[in-house]
């Protein structure tokens, strides 16, 4: 189900629960390099990170990611945009992305781009980061002085930082990103996919308000599962529990209003929520044929169910129209 940096199945199995929520890593991953490499969208950093996989995915999984990244990224511009760049993205829970590599490419980055993940996952990041220049060198590029810090868990440039943290410690989480220059005044996007599912609905919370409260002017995007009480979304459940995955915050994904609540009664101002399969339905009606061209999808109806299980969802607070951005 995707990128997450995330909780445990209960603060008592800490440990079994963690190592579940991690694998969602490497599933996310593969999942983003297959449909890249038939074409779905262009992203040359990816492969830096994760092999091609000999599995082929299903046309429903990869017109799923598709709309994923596609929403994703057109709030991210959006924002960007408004701004001017003159802000900051904090990615919570980024495992392998590359956003970072793919903004510079296109002169879009902020002041500056933060990712957070399990040290463990940033330890296998920065590894790969140190051993391949294709990665490394965007980075060196903007960063004037002869070298910066990269050590096992932390890499802190002018314009790019990666931290090893517990989204569950906020104040840890804080401390680690104020050491890597994290500016509170500065308009920030917060973007989170599939990370606060993972995590109970009171430590969930807990990070939203600290979101809010942090920054004077600011986005949070999250996308991840809805309409969860139906036969389907139970289906979905089971299967990650059967993989030592627990949903621990599965009880906020009831539906799109209980999505935008969780965001609004924790201190953003203004919030939007669309489930997937009404932002694929409103893409481009060119790039979609193009994507539907691309492999042949026997069952509609998979897709869509499939679709309606899963949502973004952004607030806002501060600022002139932030919200108005899809």
């Amino acid at each position: 189900c995707g990128k997450r940096t995330g909780p445990p199945v209960s603060n008592t199995d800490s440990d079994t629960g963690d190592e579940g929520v991690r694998g969602t890593c490497d599933d996310a991953s593969l999942c983003k390099r297959f449909a890249v490499s038939i074409g779905y969208w262009h992203d040359p950093y990816i492969q830096h990170f994760v092999r091609l996989s000999k599995e082929r995915k299903a046309p429903e999984i990869n017109r799923g990611y598709f709309a994923r990244v596609h929403g994703v990224n057109q709030l991210l511009k959006a924002f960007l945009k408004k701004t001017e760049c003159n802000c900051q993205v904090i990615n919570l829970g980024a495992g392998m992305d590359t956003t970072f590599w793919i903004l510079k490419d296109e002169n879009l980055l902020p002041k500056k781009y933060f990712e957070v993940d399990f040290p463990m996952i940033v330890t296998r990041k920065l590894y790969n980061i140190k051993a391949k220049s294709s990665l490394s060198k965007p980075i060196q590029e903007l960063h004037p002085e002869e070298s910066f810090l990269l050590d096992g868990h932390v890499l802190d440039s002018n314009r790019f930082a990666i931290v090893g943290a517990d989204l569950r410690d906020l104040h840890s989480l804080e401390e680690k990103l104020k050491k890597c220059n994290m500016n509170t005044q500065l308009p920030t996007l917060l973007i989170a996919e599939c990370v606060l599912v993972y995590m109970t609905p009171e430590q969930s919370a807990s990070l939203i308000k600290w979101a809010a409260n942090t920054f004077e002017t600011a986005m949070f995007i999250n996308y991840e599962q809805v309409n969860m009480d139906d036969k389907f979304g139970q289906i979905m459940v089971e299967n990650l529990r059967r993989r030592q995955c627990d949903l621990a915050g599965v009880e906020t994904c009831k539906s799109l209003d209980s999505q935008k609540q969780r965001l609004l009664s924790n201190g953003w101002e203004k919030a939007s929520a669309v489930d997937m399969m009404e932002l694929y339905s409103s893409l481009p009606r060119a790039e979609v044929s193009r994507i539907e061209s691309l492999e042949f999808l026997d069952e509609m109806e998979l897709l869509e169910q499939l679709m309606q299980h899963y949502c973004l969802c952004w607030a806002t607070k501060g600022g002139n129209n932030l919200g108005k951005l899809l």
